[in-house]
Order: structure tokens, then C-alpha cells, then sequence
């Protein structure tokens, strides 16, 4: 079937090269929206506009009125159309791309419905004035996009055969242990943001958890994820493990020591701002890494053939 895409795929044929650029300008903006979110939060401009989609009842740009939570509020919305580029041109890369990559194809449009679901879920967190239950959502749908993103990424610079482990079972099995324990850092980190300073709005409510208990709970999860990871590196050297992926572990435990200090910091210094941004760059960030190192265990191989275009290619 005929379509607008068919129509540019026989008139435009990205490299490899072209394709991975895309992949990683998704990326970059998946982790730029994660911060710029928080900035969000941070400068007190979660309701620096008042509804949603549009900024006021009567403008859908802020008003002077509204002063600089406005600009800030709405700033963050408008990144929201340069993350949709972002992946808008990953999509078309990996659609026009020859061979056709199906598989990066429906990543890329996994990663378009993140973003418009997220888009939906940031203006619920408006209209119900920064339910912290509905903001931590937000993060963690943040963060799915995050990990759709560099899945894209990684995948751009493989082949679309069969997957085969460069390792033994079990130590695939372990690092995705790793992976699945930095996850729960993440989520719990979300919980103490939502227990603790910086709700985004004066007198914004709080979620009812002891923020006490939750910071513990999250600085086990720390000591949790560093240990494994330092069990990774360890691991991997005895079992000589792909250099990719020794090297994938030492990033990663690398980043988990600068976001332990800059955690432990921010705790004993009451949360101030630049910290607590810092600390949301970091998370992203170490989402990403932790996900790169299973992936380093495994190959693919091959390209397959040029492939007749779906009919709902749309919702590939």
C-alpha cells in the first residue's frame, strides 16, 4: 500500500551511520526531558501553568502575569515537541533505511506512544495540582522512554538475527538481576522524591510514606546495586567476558559511586535544588548504563532482506 512513507523510503536511503545519529538524538532528548521535568519541579513551576493543554482558560501560551514559573512550565512543554522530532527522525531513518529495519521501525514508534502517553499523564498531573502519586508516574513513564530509547540505539548498531549469548546463561541471568536492582533504585528514589522537599507547588500534598524509612530503603537499594555491580566487574573479568561488556560494568559502577556521593550530599545538605537536579540527571543517566551491559553479552548477526511495507505501517 501506497503511503507517505512508502513514498520517501524510494526516494531517501539513510546510512547506518544516519540511523544511529537518530537513535542517539533520542536518547540525548529522552534524558533532557527527565531534567528539564525536574527543573520543573525544582523551581517551583509545576503549576506555572494552570491547566492543561493549554497554559490558561483563555491563552494557550503564558501570560506576563504569570511571570517566570510560566516560562519555565511551558518551556518544558515545548521541549516536549523536540523530543517528538527526535524520534519522529529515528522512525523515518529506520523506515527509509535499506535494508528496512522493521525492528527498529516499531521501536521508534514505541518510543512516539511513550511520549504522547507521558504528554497525556504530565497534563493529568496539572489538572489534579501535582498529585505526587500522578508526578512519580510521570518519572517512571520518563524513564520507560529512556530505556525504549537506548534499546533503539543499541539495536541500530546490531543485525536483526537471532540474538546469541557471548556468555554463559547464568551470567546473562545475573546481569539482568543488576538491571532489574538499579530499576528498584529508581522507583523508590522516585517515593522519597515524592515524601520529601520540592513537591513543585507550595502546598502541594505529599505522598504518606515515612520519609525517613524511604531514604533508608533507598540507600539499601544503593549499597544493594554498587555490591552487584562491583560483583559484575569481578564476575565478568573471570569469565572473560566481551570487552564491551567489562567495560559497560565499569561506567556503570562508576556512576553509581558519583551518584552516591551526590545522594548522601543532598541528603545532609536538606535537598538543595542543584543537587536534587543533579541527582535526576544521574538516574537517567545510570537507567541507560545499567541497560547497555546485558546487552553487551549477546550479538546479532545479519540484516534480513528488504521487506514488502505493512498496510497499518503507522502502528508498526
Amino acid at each position: 500500500m501506497t503511503n507517505p512513507f512508502s513514498l520517501l523510503a524510494e526516494r531517501w536511503h539513510p546510512s547506518p551511520q544516519h540511523v544511529r545519529r537518530a537513535a542517539m538524538a533520542a536518547v540525548v532528548m529522552s534524558v533532557v526531558i527527565v531534567v528539564t521535568g525536574g527543573a520543573v519541579r525544582l523551581t517551583d513551576s509545576g503549576l506555572g501553568c494552570t491547566t492543561w493543554p493549554t497554559c490558561t482558560d483563555g491563552s494557550v501560551t503564558p501570560t506576563p502575569a504569570m511571570g517566570i514559573h510560566g516560562v519555565i512550565e511551558f518551556t518544558n512543554r515545548m521541549l516536549t515537541y523536540v523530543l517528538s522530532a527526535a524520534v519522529g527522525w529515528f522512525i523515518l531513518a529506520a523506515r527509509c533505511s535499506k535494508p528496512w529495519r522493521h525492528s527498529l521501525t516499531r521501536l521508534g514508534w514505541a518510543q512516539f506512544w511513550l511520549v504522547m502517553s507521558n504528554a497525556v499523564i504530565g497534563g493529568i498531573t496539572v489538572l489534579t495540582h501535582l498529585n505526587p502519586y500522578v508526578v512519580g508516574l510521570h518519572m517512571v513513564a520518563a524513564l520507560g522512554l529512556v530505556w525504549t530509547a537506548v534499546l533503539g540505539w543499541e539495536r541500530s548498531k546490531e543485525g536483526d538475527g537471532e540474538p546469541r549469548l557471548l556468555v554463559a546463561p547464568a551470567i546473562h541471568r545475573f546481569a539482568q538481576v543488576l538491571v532489574a536492582s538499579i530499576g528498584a533504585l529508581a522507583l523508590v528514589g522516585t517515593l522519597v522524591t515524592g515524601a520529601g522537599h520540592h513537591p513543585g507547588s507550595a502546598g502541594t500534598p505529599r505522598i504518606t510514606m515515612d520519609y525517613d524509612r524511604l531514604t533508608q530503603a533507598h540507600a539499601d537499594l544503593v549499597f544493594l546495586s554498587v555490591g552487584l555491580t562491583l560483583a559484575a566487574v569481578l564476575v565478568f573479568a573471570a569469565v572473560k567476558a566481551p570487552a564491551a561488556a567489562r567495560a559497560r560494568v565499569y561506567e556503570l559502577f562508576g556512576l553509581l559511586l558519583l551518584q552516591g556521593v551526590l545522594g548522601f550530599v543532598q541528603y545532609f545538605t536538606d535537598a538543595p535544588e542543584i543537587m536534587v537536579g543533579l541527582h535526576m540527571l544521574g538516574a537517567a543517566v545510570i537507567w541507560g548504563a545499567a541497560l547497555r551491559v546485558p546487552l553487551a553479552l549477546r550479538s546479532r548477526s545479519g540484516i534480513p532482506a528488504q521487506a514488502t511495507a505493512p498496510d497499518a505501517e503507522l502502528v508498526a
